[in-house]
């Protein structure tokens, strides 16, 4: 029989009965074993997993000793412990079966003992399987922080029955495809980047590297172009897998996008700084993260979106892809001109869910109502006035620190006439070049009161050109100004 944490004491020791005696010896609490009514109870109910539990004892590592123990009394009772029990073949089962494997390996437990476990229990997992573990594991409480830690050892667990799937082969021109197309891409620049830094020597000499510093600033400019393709996977491919409820990959990858952006930026500071040693090594971090995202994103993540997203969604995805752009490469013409007379209903959008909102109105990229509307312009820490084409005053934002004074009755009033008579001549010239298109913009900076204040103004066009009025934003500067440095943590204190 196979040994495993579902395994049942009383079945255990039906086959093996000298490991009665041998649980003894790992821990006295196995004692109640040699009580025929506790064995024939609780025996009969228990697993090696409450097993480990009740005596305090590991269960990678009581597994481990007792395969160990069953294979010191003959070959054929070895045999036995390393037959394999027939593979899980129910989706509940299977689920727990690799949420259990996961749990373990987060508590410590040992990755030989995990990955014969999954041998054991599962075959042919695909990837969709292992996503949605992951997803119920965050579901259930265990932090995106905690999945990030682990995703490699995670993906090491699989990687066997993993390497057994066929890698996605979209059409030419959909997303996937294009950004398959990307990581191939970035292969080649890994590569070359990798072939450079050995000519830099080990460790690199600040002589070889001066010889090699053009070709070598060009590859890291190349290789930071990665952000294309991580920004693209956020802004596009995530929003959908988040409609489905499937947030895993935007809360764990973004974290790990943004450390390879990090280590990206290292390499750049460090070359910037002529810094041989520190250059190589941040550049060796980013490219065996990428590398490992890549392995991620096209053994689990891909196949995972490919089976969870409609041709609809698709195409929603790919309608905004170039609005961020590309990394390296363009995206090959076919997909979806081939489905497009198939797709029956509009792509769906992850916004849809605003759409049973009372009131809420169809803006060029989302829905708001008005009410929100409204509180978004008097929650902007500017003051806007917007002047229609007839240069009548239509707007102004009411915020809780005003700059300059505005009143209702402003509403409707020639724009001219709200200005003293010395400064007309300065309106009338920002008007007339915002409606010859001569000029798009205007803008003054003042004392004013002890504060800075930046006044702009921006001429406002519709999709064919035309002008439709005036926006003024003004803002306070001063604390602005006084900013120096960085500062990335939250300090409310």
């Amino acid at each position: 029989m196979g040994i495993n944490a579902k395994t049942k004491i009383d079945e255990l020791l039906k086959q093996y009965p000298f490991l009665e005696d041998f649980l003894i010896t790992l821990s006295p609490k196995f004692k109640g074993l040699k009580n025929p009514i506790m064995r024939k109870t609780m025996g009969k109910v228990a697993t090696l997993e409450m097993a480990s539990t009740i005596s305090g004892l590991d269960l990678n590592n009581l597994i481990a000793s007792l395969t160990t123990e069953i294979e010191k009394h003959g070959d054929s009772a070895g045999a036995a412990a390393a037959a394999p029990r027939e593979p899980l073949t129910d989706p509940t089962e299977r689920q727990a079966a690799l949420k259990g494997i996961i749990k373990d390996l987060h508590a410590g437990g040992d990755m030989a003992v995990l990955k014969q476990r999954f041998r054991d229990l599962i075959q042919g997992v695909e990837a969709p399987e292992i996503a949605k573990m992951e997803q119920e594991l965050m579901n259930e409480g265990l932090p995106a922080e905690e999945i990030k830690r682990l995703c490699d050892v995670h993906v090491e667990i699989f990687k066997e029955a993993l390497e057994e799937q066929d890698r996605p082969d979209p059409p030419l021109g959909h997303p996937i495809h294009t950004y398959m197309k990307e990581n191939r891409a970035s292969e080649k620049i890994m590569s070359d980047t990798s072939i450079l830094m050995g000519l830099l020597g080990q460790p690199p000499t600040p002589t070889a590297f001066d010889e090699h510093r053009q070709a070598l600033g060009e590859l890291i400019e190349q290789l930071s172009e990665i952000n294309i393709h991580y920004t693209r996977k956020e802004n596009q491919l995530f929003p959908m897998l988040e409609a489905h409820h499937f947030t895993g990959p935007s809360q764990v990858m973004w974290s790990i996008h943004d450390d390879i952006r990090a280590h990206l930026k290292q390499a750049r500071e460090a070359f910037a700084g002529s810094d041989p040693d520190q250059t190589v090594t941040a550049l060796k971090e980013a490219i065996g993260a990428i590398r490992d995202m890549i392995y991620k994103e096209e053994h689990i993540l891909f196949p995972t979106s490919l089976d969870m997203l409609t041709d609809s969604e698709w195409i929603k995805v790919k309608e905004g892809e170039a609005d961020i752009g590309f990394a390296w490469v363009t995206p090959d013409k076919g997909w979806p001109d081939e489905i497009l007379e198939d797709v029956e209903a509009p792509a769906p959008a992850p916004e849809a869910v605003l759409e049973d909102v009372a009131g809420a109105l169809g803006l060029e990229t989302g829905r708001m109502t008005l009410e929100q509307i409204n509180l978004v312009l008097t929650h902007l820490p500017v003051d806007l006035t917007f002047v229609d084409e007839n240069d009548r005053v239509a707007y102004y934002s009411e915020g809780p620190e005003r700059i300059f004074p505005r009143s209702p009755a402003i509403i409707g009033r020639e724009v001219r006439n709200c200005h003293p008579p010395k400064s007309v001549h300065m309106v009338n010239k920002i008007l007339d070049a915002f409606k010859s298109g001569s000029r798009d913009t205007a803008e003054f900076w003042i004392e004013l009161g002890g504060k800075f204040v930046y006044i702009r103004y921006f001429a406002v066009r519709d999709a064919g050109g035309h002008y439709r009025g005036c926006l003024e934003v003004s803002q306070d500067l001063t604390e602005i100004r006084k900013l120096e440095g960085q500062n990335r943590l939250l300090d409310w204190e």
